[in-house]
Order: C-alpha cells, then structure tokens, then sequence
C-alpha cells in the first residue's frame, strides 16, 4: 500500500492535470504571434510599414506587461483563482484577436488596440497557468514548468504552422482564437485545484514590497531578465534573419515559415528537458548553462549569415532548444523562494519587468538591422545571457540556494 507521505508528493489525477494544463496553455497561446505570423501579408495588404508591422508584436508585449503590472499591483493572481482567471481571461483574449478579421488597411490603429487587448489578457492566462500546475507539483515542479513553457513554445509557433500550411492571414487569425477557446473549455472541463494550491488572499498592498524585499526571488528574477532580452527578440525577427539570409545566397525563402516553427517549437522539448534536469541537478546549474549556450548562438548568428539553410537551420535549432530551456526553471524558482501566501503575485511581477524589457529588444533588432544588416542583428542579444549567467552564479552560492530543488540549487 502506498504511504500518505508518497500520495502527497504524487497526488491522484497530477499526470492528467500536467497533460490538460500544458495542453490549454499550448492552445490558448497561440494567440500570441497569430498576428505577427502574418506581418508579412499585412504589410502587402494593408501597405504596412516596418514599425507599423514591428507594432503588430509590440502591442501585444506592451499589453502583457500593462496588465502584468496591474494585476501584481492589485494581486490579481492571488486574490482571484487562479483556474477562474485563466478561462476568463483566455475567452477575452482569444475575442480580441478574432476582431482582427474585420479590419481592412484602415483598421491599423484598432489592429493595434486589438493586440494591445489580447497582450492585456494573456497577461492573466500565463502567470495563472503557472500558479494551477505549481499547485499540483512539489516534487518534480521543475519538469512540470518546463513542460509548461514547452507548451508555452509550441503555441507560440503554432500560428507560423498554419500560415505554412497555406492559409490565408484571417485563416491564421480565425486559426488561433478557435485553438484558444478550445483551451480554456479544456481547462474549465478537466482541471481541478492541486493539493499544493495556495488559497486565495485578500488584497493588500504589502504584497509587492514582501515580493521585492525576497532575495531569492530578486536574484531569480534577475535571470529571468537576462534570458527575457534574448528569447522574443529571437523568436520574433528568425524568420526575417533566414529570409534576408536566403536572399543574400540568391535562394528562394518558401522554406522559411516551417523552418521557423521547427526553431520555436524545438524549445517546447528543450523546456521540458532543462526541467527534468533541474530537478535532479539543480536550478541554477540548467539555468545558467542554458544561457551561456543560447548566448553564443547569438555570437554566432553572423558567421552562417547567407550560407546553405543546411548550416544556418541547424545553428538556429540549438538556439531554439535553449533559449527558452531555462524559462520555467525561473518560475520553479520563484515559486520555491516566496511565500505562499504572495505565490501568484511574485510570479505575475516576474513576468511583467521581463516582457518590459523585451520591448527594448523586438525594437531595437531591426533597428539595428536597418543600419548594420540582418547579418548582424542579433549579437546583442548575448548580452542578456551573459548578465543572467552572473545572477545564477551568485543565487547558488546564496543562502536561497537550499529552497531550490530541494536543497540542490
């Protein structure tokens, strides 16, 4: 018979929560890049202009942290729960980016009001699906995170699949927000709160200050910078470095919408590895060793610029593998190190300073573009990596590091 100890590290019904959770996520976040996918037919059709398209993935990511932000400041995640949050807000997101299909080259504006809205939602669909599997994962929070943000991934390369498999820019559209309805009835119908789960709080505006205060979850959160000023500028300008990278070899880029859902969603695997790893030899250690190898991708990047795909693709997969590996184990983190009673909020806060920053790098990649070529774009994206590596070395050795992976670091 099974001791009550080992039914409270696995409880019944925890690999069926792992698989319906990873699964809403996977399909509600495809609503991300559903727009950006198809930058490139909007730009035609609607006479778009670079920042107009860039605007497309910018509204999004300022939505996020505009809703991220609000909602640790008023403790959403851990006043509301997290199950009710995360159905409520992917049903908003995925009709905000369906309005999209109405538009014409008129509608630039609200297009962007649009993406600014469904950015806002998924802001209380991601943080809340962490919460929901960190309450049914103790043991192994790790591997559940990592595959978490492996489902993450693979929806946000989903609309770059659909559009490769010859839809037109609505069917990607329509695409998206029926693959996100489809999550959040998953959810609704097949999740239950985890024995882990914290009860909800009532709100207090003390909540931020304990979070800000926590060491561990400061130095956590410093990685989690590092890796965020690399990972959406990568995932967001791929397609256009291979697509200027054909040209400059003189080859057509039919190739280029499959080649880049394989580098994103390659991650999905790369998540869900860096996290079984982690919880067998630390957080720290897969965290910073991701970074370190995501980064010199990125030094890399230049020296396979306008060679064969059969080169560049390869240099691009080992990119997309690890440089979202290290994502959950940030949340796992953050998760280990703060209290209980402020779970949601650290995690919601987290996020939101990280999708800032991302804003700084999705616009100054084609910038820097512009001026230097795609060639060398994407160098400064090591620079992330780099800082996030110094910020793993220094929690491990830290007196946090015994809350990690159950004293392993």
């Amino acid at each position: 018979m099974t001791s009550p100890a080992v039914d409270i590290e696995r409880p019944s019904g925890q690999r069926r929560a792992l698989l319906a959770v990873a699964a809403s996520q996977l399909l509600v976040l495809t609503l991300w890049f559903s727009a950006s996918a198809v930058a490139p037919r909007l730009e035609d059709e609607w006479a778009l202009t670079n920042g107009e398209a860039a605007g497309l993935t910018l509204a999004v990511q300022i939505g996020f942290v505009a809703g991220a932000l609000a909602s640790s400041l008023l403790s959403v995640a851990d006043v509301v729960p997290a199950r009710r949050l995360f159905v409520v807000a992917g049903l908003a997101g995925a009709g905000a980016n369906l309005g999209l299909i109405g538009l014409d080259a008129d509608g630039v504006l609200v297009a962007l009001g649009l993406r600014f809205a469904t950015g806002v939602a998924l802001a209380g669909v991601y943080p809340s699906g962490l919460k929901v599997m960190a309450g049914w994962f103790e043991r192994g929070r790790g591997m559940a995170l990592g595959v978490l943000v492996g489902a993450l991934t693979v929806g946000s390369a989903g609309p770059h699949l659909i559009r490769g498999l010859g839809f037109d820019w609505r069917g990607v559209i329509a695409g998206a927000s029926g693959l996100a309805i489809l999550g959040v009835v998953l959810l609704g119908l097949f999740v239950s709160d985890g024995p882990f789960e914290t009860e909800p709080s009532r709100f207090s505006w003390s909540q931020v200050g304990r979070v800000v205060r926590n060491q561990g979850v400061r130095l956590s959160t410093y990685g989690y910078l590092g890796h965020m000023w690399e990972l959406y500028a990568m995932w967001t300008w791929t397609a256009a470095f291979l697509a200027a990278s054909a040209a400059a070899r003189g080859e057509g880029d039919g190739w280029v919408a499959t080649a880049t859902f394989t580098v994103i969603a390659i991650g999905g695997l790369g998540a869900w590895a860096a996290g079984a790893i982690a919880d067998r030899r630390g957080r720290t250690l897969v965290a910073g060793g991701s970074m370190a190898i995501s980064g010199t991708c990125a030094l890399v990047s230049p020296l396979v610029f306008g060679l064969s795909p059969w080169l560049v693709v390869p240099v691009f997969l080992v990119w997309g593998t690890t440089v979202v590996a290290d994502s959950a184990q940030f949340s796992a983190m953050v998760t280990e190190t703060a209290e209980g009673a402020y779970r949601g909020t650290a995690l919601t806060l987290q996020t939101a300073v990280g999708f800032l920053l991302t804003l700084v790098t999705i616009r100054g990649v084609p910038l820097l573009a512009d001026t230097w070529g795609w060639r060398w774009a994407f160098p400064i994206l090591a620079l992330g990596p780099a800082l996030g590596v110094a910020a793993m070395i220094r929690l491990n050795r830290s007196s946090h590091a015994v809350q990690l992976a159950g004293g392993i670091g």
